[in-house]
Parts: C-alpha cells; structure tokens; sequence
C-alpha cells in the first residue's frame, strides 16, 4: 500500500480518508503547486513531510491543483468548494466536505497516556457522564473536542470549561462551544477507522445568543 481511498458519507457530508504508508515525499511534488513545493521542502522532518505531501495528493485525487488556503484562524478552504475541513494521525489524513455548512473533522490515534492527561481537558461534570477508566471513550472525547475546536472559529479556547460534551447513546454526542454572548450547539458522530477515531459534526451548528 502507498495510497489507500475511503470515502465515506456522513448526512450531508463527505469524509474522504486517505491511509498511506513511508512513501517518498519527493515522487509526488507533480500534485504540489509551486507554493506547496517550496513549502514541503522547508520541513526539515521526514514524517512532516510525508503529512503535509499526502494531505495534498487527497486534495489532488478531489480537486485537482486547487490551492488550499487558510484564514486568519487558520482554518483551512479551497475557493469556489464549499466547506471543507482537515485532520491528519499517524499514516492517515482526512477531507470532509459539505455544501452547505461549516465542519470540524478530526482523526485520532489512541494514546496510551490519555488517562493521565484527561483533567486537563475534561471538565468536573463531563467527568460524571464518561467512563474514565475507559482509554477507547477518552480518546473520543478528546477528539470530539478537537473536532469542536475547528468549528468554533477562534483561538485562546479553554477545552476543559469552553468545549463541552454529552451523550445521548454510545457513539451520538452532542458538543457546546462557550462564547462570551452566546454558545453553539451541535451534534457530534464519532467511528473508528482501522482503530483511528473519527469525529465529526453531524448536521450544521445553531447559535443561540446568552442573556448578559
């Protein structure tokens, strides 16, 4: 395997997923534009290299030579292509797409201290809902906040007290993203994909503004 294509729809979105292996970063500079060359080469890590690259050849296999962009929260897009969101883990890199609504996507491989750092992320009431001796449930709790995180459109967020998760059942959660006048609500779908976590938002966010 060099390159291996899932797609994947999610209501109204697509989740393209793209498993790859210790390619060569160098035999695939004919999907790069020319900003992205000189920026692949500016990586002095092979493993980054290899991360920004294949991120870019499932951009290629979708749209081509079209230049992803970032704004000024540094959220990725592709003029005149909807909504799109980006994630990438360890030999695996993700493009959700949408016509209609933004997206969060994360993709996370488990991590064998996720119990030891979960304090820092989850809050004393999310601690009464999740299993915390559950490292598979930590893991998607921390993905699901990360997948939070690129919806809410600023910096400087709190993950343990400004990204907050319920749960309806096993795998259909529902996220609150804290704004100083008002919060955002959306719900949350959360699969493995050859044991790495996926997270995304299922449907579109709703603001609800907060009484001050």
């Amino acid at each position: 395997m060099e390159f291996d294509l899932h797609h994947i729809k999610n209501n109204s979105s697509s989740i393209h997923l793209m498993d790859y292996d210790a390619f060569d970063p160098l035999l695939e500079v004919d999907r790069l534009t020319e900003q992205e060359k000189s920026r692949m080469l500016s990586f002095g890590h092979e493993g980054r290299r290899r991360e920004f690259v294949a991120t870019r050849v499932l951009r290629h296999y979708l749209f081509g030579l079209k230049h992803i962009d970032y704004d000024e929260v540094g959220a990725p897009y592709i003029r005149g292509e909807g909504y799109l969101s980006i994630s990438h883990s360890k030999g695996l890199v993700g493009i959700a797409l949408n016509s209609d609504y933004k997206l969060g996507l994360d993709l996370e491989t488990p991590r064998e201290n996720i119990l030891d750092i979960y304090p820092k992320f989850l809050s004393e009431q999310e601690g009464s809902i999740f299993d915390l001796a559950s490292k598979p449930e930590i893991t998607k709790v921390w993905s699901c906040k990360e997948a939070l995180y690129k919806l809410a459109g600023r910096k400087k967020i709190i993950f343990k007290t400004e990204l907050l998760l319920n749960k309806d059942d096993l795998d259909n959660w529902n996220g609150q993203i804290v704004n100083p006048d008002h919060d955002l609500f959306v719900k949350m779908d959360i699969f493995d994909h050859n044991n790495t976590v996926v997270s995304i938002n299922s449907e579109a966010v709703e603001r609800i503004n907060r009484d001050i």
